[in-house]
């Protein structure tokens, strides 16, 4: 089995994925959540786009073999970016509800200009250039199906995140010129996008599979037994080109 690395979006860390981890080792699979550059909980802000590329990168060139890398929700972005750096270490790519960017443009080229103000506003007040966690938005547009017991669980690991990795344009042509097999792993009860928006990013690739899960954006945490067995689906997926979805 190749091993898994888990790669966490905006807001959260490597602790997103501790009950994923569990689950996936019990089926003997070796895996390591990373956590990006300024998303620990003592962390300095004071990062920039650049780190988390190169920090993705590094951590992929130190494995010995091929590694499956899973990637959620901003990670989609960074890791368009990172692999290109590392294309010999990775064995495929899984997104899951992810941001997968055109050549050019950010993440906040997609979001609308009252959410973006808002956090910039935020992220301003802060200090720190870091963006506050938000527990209305947090429950009313990324854990909508999780009981309060699971979203106050989730609020209490998540930190507040760097605004870099929401303005930086990225390059993509490099990452859509790989050959490497891709899936996406769409939690289909998401409300922080327009319905079919991840789908719509994800095709823009090519006609790879798509595995669906019954799951809010925060799946990966407020239901891990149903993230994960739709994970295990995308790991065993041998045909790019057979489409799932």
């Amino acid at each position: 089995m190749s091993k898994i690395i888990l790669i966490h979006g905006a807001w959260h860390n490597e602790i997103c994925w501790k009950e994923v981890v569990d689950l996936l080792e019990a089926e003997g699979y070796e895996v390591q959540a990373i956590t990006l550059p300024g998303n620990g909980e003592k962390d300095s802000k004071d990062v920039t786009y650049e780190d988390y590329v190169e920090y993705v990168a590094q951590v992929l060139n130190d494995q010995k073999e091929k590694v499956i890398v899973v990637g959620h929700s901003s990670a989609g972005h960074i890791m368009q970016m990172a692999i290109p750096k590392a294309k010999d270490k990775v064995e495929k790519i899984i997104f899951n509800n992810a941001w997968i960017l055109p050549h050019g443009k950010s993440q906040f080229d997609f979001v609308p200009d009252e959410i973006k103000n808002a956090m910039r506003l935020e992220a301003d007040k802060s200090g720190t250039g870091a963006i506050p966690i938000d527990p209305g938005f947090v429950r009313g547009m990324l854990a909508t199906e999780a009981s309060e017991e699971r979203y106050n669980a989730l609020m209490d690991i998540l930190v507040t995140q760097p605004l870099i990795i929401m303005e930086t344009p990225i390059n993509a042509m490099d990452f859509e010129a790989l050959d490497i097999p891709k899936v996406l792993l769409y939690c289909t009860k998401d409300v922080s996008v327009p319905p079919g928006a991840f789908v719509g990013m994800f095709k823009s690739l090519g006609e790879y599979p798509i595995i669906e899960v019954d799951c809010d954006h925060e799946g990966l945490f407020t239901d891990p037994d149903v993230f994960s067995k739709g994970l295990l689906e995308c790991l065993k997926i041998e045909s790019e080109h057979t489409l799932l979805y």
